[in-house]
């Protein structure tokens, strides 16, 4: 894999070396997190799926090496997904499949809403998403709101922090203070509680019907931050599409499921890929 920044959304990303006739897959990370999550990731995808795959992960603004930004505005899901077609038209992808984890979710349904054509498949882990308005939606609103004010009061420090090294906290769980402790200081705190609130914004549309092609969605069976039975609604508003459960794991899929999430990707990928391309 080698390292990019595209000066123009000033966004770090990486990619091995694409190929026109190999698949494309897109990684979206979640909340304070960065494309480290997706590292091993790429390693698998690279080595042991024979290099049959065109791979692109990238930060997302805000978050790891990519450039911070001082308003709350800032981070609306909106302007994520912007960033997206921004960097796939630069790079020139026509075609990719989506997968993305947590609030890179609901990135990527902003991505769809405008730019449907260019998705051929979906994979959705651990997604961050919110159907009804339940009473711990309505208190993590509150508390992020309250978090989001207070971090605006904070000076602003532009400077990008980084990578967390994911291979150092295998086996956390979703409320482990060291790993939650080394995301917010690696993204700032800015960054983070102003993403994290944008995420529950009450009036997100996800147009979750309109979707149309191949779908997997993977969920852990232990979330305790984002309940799978809402994954599970997710999934049947979702035209055929898949639904996983991963036994024994939390919202920390990506981390703690490494080989369960690869093997799930590259099955579905396959399966589908009469359909894909």
């Amino acid at each position: 894999m080698q390292e990019h920044y595209f000066d123009n959304n000033k966004i770090y990303y990486r990619t091995n070396e694409f190929k026109p006739d190999k698949i494309t897959l897109v990684f979206i990370h979640g909340v304070s997190g960065s494309c480290s999550a997706w590292w091993p990731y790429e390693k698998i995808f690279e080595n042991n799926y024979q290099n049959k795959y065109n791979i692109l992960t990238y930060d997302l603004r805000g978050h790891g090496m990519s450039k911070k930004f001082p308003h709350y505005s800032d981070y609306a899901v909106k302007n994520f997904a912007h960033d997206l077609h921004d960097l796939v038209t630069y790079l020139n992808i026509s075609k990719f499949v989506l997968i993305t984890n947590s609030f890179g979710t609901l990135v990527g349904l902003e991505y769809i809403k405008f730019w449907r054509a260019s998705v051929v498949a979906n994979i959705f882990t651990s997604p961050e998403i919110y159907l009804n308005e339940g009473l711990k939606a309505k208190i993590m609103r509150i508390t992020f709101g309250t978090l989001a004010g207070i971090a605006s009061l904070l000076p602003f420090n532009p400077k990008p922090r980084g990578h967390v090294d994911y291979s150092k906290h295998v086996g956390a769980t979703d409320w482990d203070t060291k790993r939650n402790l080394a995301d917010i200081m690696n993204t700032g705190l800015q960054a983070d509680f102003y993403t994290l609130r944008q995420s529950l914004n009450p009036n997100q549309e996800y147009y979750l019907e309109k979707i149309n092609v191949p779908t997997l969605i993977v969920h852990g069976e232990k979330d305790s931050m984002v309940p799978i039975k809402n994954a599970i609604r997710m999934s049947r508003e979702i035209k055929n599409s898949e639904f996983k459960s991963i036994p024994n794991i939390d919202h920390n899929t990506a981390h703690n499921a490494v080989k369960e999430m690869s093997q799930a990707m590259e099955s579905f990928v396959e399966k589908n890929k009469n359909l894909i391309y």
